[in-house]
């Protein structure tokens, strides 16, 4: 789908600023909805652009491929702020195309280039995917300023801030299903966006500390069978845990993969989250890109 922008008289992907506050993931789909009135879902992460403006700032611009949001995307679709279309004068024009019209119709030569990724993606069947997308939990109070056990340890309150600023960016990636320790710093994190979409959160004593420690066997299979059968879930867990879920995610990855798997401790920070883009399923699941990010929090 490309859109005509009267102002500059060219054909060009939907696109357009981040807001103070927002998240690049959450940007691109409410930029993609109000230039084209059409919600969409993320995919994986295709080439960006980098390049001078007349006034000699530098534009950095981020592309994802995508799918039209479909009903089963009713719960992520339904914590997505209201849009408000772009003008005639911004926008007077959104059609679809075919790959190679697309190729003749792009103004910027450069536009082509996420263009020819997402083809190339689509040839080897690793376009259609689905998302396992980690969740560190956000900041918890200090260990040592906590006596009542590890599995009632809270957020503080930038941890909580980061908590809600979560919710815009797994609504972009269209999650469905949440899976989490059962641990209140790792609840309490995910709950703002389970509350928001209806979502009735899944419990896996496997993603805890103490169950961790003592069976990581039992923890990498909660995160091998979502991998397998891929379904647009968040898994919400701890520090500790993510060595061995970076592992696991790390045996579906291809040399092929986009994106890079964190390599050391902490693997992600408090707030963070890594999302494993999956083609296919059961042995013929595979990651075919991986990305991360921590959305600006108000605190």
């Amino acid at each position: 789908m490309l859109v005509h922008r009267p102002r500059y008289k060219d054909w060009s992907w939907p696109k357009g600023k981040v807001d103070p506050g927002e998240s690049l993931p959450a940007a691109a789909v409410r930029e993609v909805a109000e230039e084209t009135g059409l919600q969409v879902v993320l995919g994986i992460p295709l080439p960006g652009l980098r390049y001078a403006l007349s006034d000699g700032r530098v534009k950095q611009v981020h592309y994802w491929a995508a799918r039209p949001a479909e009903e089963a995307d009713a719960a992520p679709l339904s914590v997505r702020p209201p849009i408000e279309l772009a003008s005639p004068e911004e926008v007077d024009e959104a059609v679809w195309v075919g790959a190679a019209t697309a190729e003749e119709l792009l103004t910027r030569r450069a536009d082509r280039s996420p263009l020819a990724t997402l083809t190339a993606f689509w040839a080897r069947d690793r376009l259609a995917t689905r998302t396992v997308t980690v969740v560190r939990h956000g900041r918890a109070r200090r260990r040592s300023a906590w006596r009542r056990g590890e599995s009632s340890r809270p957020l503080t309150p930038k941890g909580a801030a980061q908590a809600v600023a979560l919710v815009p960016v797994l609504a972009a990636f269209g999650v469905r299903e949440v899976v989490t320790s059962p641990w209140k710093r790792c609840l309490d994190t995910i709950e703002p966006y389970a509350s928001k979409a209806g979502i009735t959160l899944v419990s896996q004593k496997a993603l805890t500390e103490a169950a961790h420690a003592d069976d990581p066997a039992a923890t990498s299979e909660v995160m091998g069978e979502l991998i397998v059968h891929p379904r647009d879930a968040a898994v919400s867990t701890h520090r500790p845990v993510l060595g061995d879920v970076v592992d696991t995610v790390g045996e579906a990855t291809r040399r092929w993969t986009v994106g890079t798997l964190p390599a050391k401790d902490p693997y992600l920070r408090t707030g963070e989250i890594m999302v494993a883009h999956v083609a296919g399923e059961g042995d013929k699941a595979r990651i075919v890109a991986v990305e991360r990010h921590r959305p600006p929090s108000t605190l």
